[in-house]
């Protein structure tokens, strides 16, 4: 059973005579400097398509395409500072303020010196096969949709019971919806994410609970969702949500992995960064911290959804000269590492949506981060081929690293 959005749209642009189909990107740094050459936006990229997460079938799904998130119900930004991400880290940058996940999580573990699957390389060779000739093979990090509105629920937010969507024609209310999404604290006029997947996350420190939506939608009545799921006792999380809910098509949360807007203005990312990639491993296989997956491809070098990579450590980051953003999502991705969370039609980031930060102040703060970078120049000369893969199931605690 699929779902897919074929409706990508957009424009060619070009750079250095090579033609590339921009799927959204992740911002820049503000006021840094880009190094060499002019940037300019030439077009409107086209979007990333996506359908419904695997939990909410039986059976596993077309393309996903994620992003991620916003800061707060009521953001109030702080002034952009120029941070080289070389730098030591600040004392608020260790907090990880509003990151709803613990150092003790999966997602903020140091796998720098984690073991390597017995087969790495050629898994790796299969991922970076997978994008080559999609989108001039320059990797995709959506601000502008595809991603995730992140909101965090001041105490004494009013709460509002989600309704079910029935978008995927079902038939019926799914078991345990009701007890799911009842009193869920959704600040007053909430916006999802921009693009078809419509994500939106609500964090609530007063009750240490995460809701995340797929397809949520507030209309006269009340708000609505397609699929979803709760987290309780988030700060002790994993960020795994089991029986079939959540809003990825692993069940892996969309929060944890996605590249903050916070940590772009800290100069850093200090956690492990969640990928979306075009021909996981069928849907029969997937790996710890994945509950399910809608892979479909046979081949027995496919990566399996759940698994967990990180770029070589030997790699000299620094003398890449690569966008300050990418730079920061390469050093996350030596220590933190990344983790396959969903399928998309390119190798993407995920990152957090600007919508509740437009709401209050008027400006879409990937505007002023990306400093006038194109979205699809962000990850130009990433070096993916340094990815290592681990080993199945790593992390999971019943299996010895």
């Amino acid at each position: 059973m699929t779902d897919t959005d074929d409706s990508t749209t957009g424009s060619a642009s070009s750079r250095t005579g090579i033609v590339l189909l921009s799927v959204g990107a992740v911002g820049g740094l503000a006021a840094v400097a880009l190094g060499a050459g002019t940037w300019e936006r030439t077009a409107s990229p086209p979007r990333m398509t996506a359908s419904p997460p695997a939990a909410a079938v039986e059976e596993p799904v077309g393309p996903q395409a994620r992003d991620n998130r916003s800061e707060a119900s009521n953001p109030v930004p702080s002034e952009a500072v120029v941070v080289d991400p070389r730098s030591e880290p600040s004392a608020a940058s260790k907090s990880l303020a509003g990151y709803p996940f613990s150092a003790d999580s999966l997602w903020r573990e140091d796998v720098s010196d984690a073991p390597l699957h017995e087969r790495s390389e050629a898994l790796r060779d299969h991922l970076l096969a997978s994008f080559a000739d999609r989108y001039g093979g320059v990797a995709s990090l959506n601000v502008w949709d595809y991603n995730n509105s992140y909101y965090v629920a001041e105490p004494g937010t009013p709460t509002t019971d989600v309704a079910f969507d029935d978008c995927q024609d079902k038939g019926y209310l799914p078991d345990g919806w009701d007890d799911q999404f009842a009193e869920v604290p959704i600040p007053e006029g909430a916006e999802p994410a921009e693009g078809r997947d419509r994500a939106l996350s609500v964090y609530s420190p007063t009750t240490d609970q995460l809701w995340e939506f797929w397809r949520a939608d507030e209309r006269e009545g009340g708000w609505y969702a397609c699929w979803g799921g709760r987290l309780d006792e988030v700060s002790e999380s994993e960020g795994i949500f089991e029986d079939g809910w959540g809003s990825t098509a692993t069940g892996l949360s969309h929060t944890a992995g996605m590249v903050r807007i916070a940590d772009v203005r800290a100069g850093r990312i200090e956690h492990a960064v969640a990928l979306a990639i075009p021909e996981p491993a069928t849907w029969k296989e997937y790996s710890w911290p994945a509950q399910r997956s809608d892979g479909w491809s046979d081949d027995p070098d496919a990566v399996p959804e759940g698994t967990r990579l990180r770029l070589d450590d030997d790699v000299d980051v620094e003398a890449l000269d690569l966008h300050p953003v990418a730079e920061m999502i390469a050093r996350a991705g030596q220590e933190y590492g990344f983790v396959v969370t969903d399928r998309a039609d390119t190798l993407a980031v995920t990152t957090e949506s600007g919508v509740p930060e437009q709401q209050a102040t008027g400006q879409n703060p990937w505007e002023e981060l990306l400093d006038g970078t194109p979205t699809y120049e962000v990850l130009a000369d990433f070096p993916w081929d340094a990815l290592e893969v681990l080993p199945e199931d790593y992390g999971r605690p019943d299996v010895a690293d």
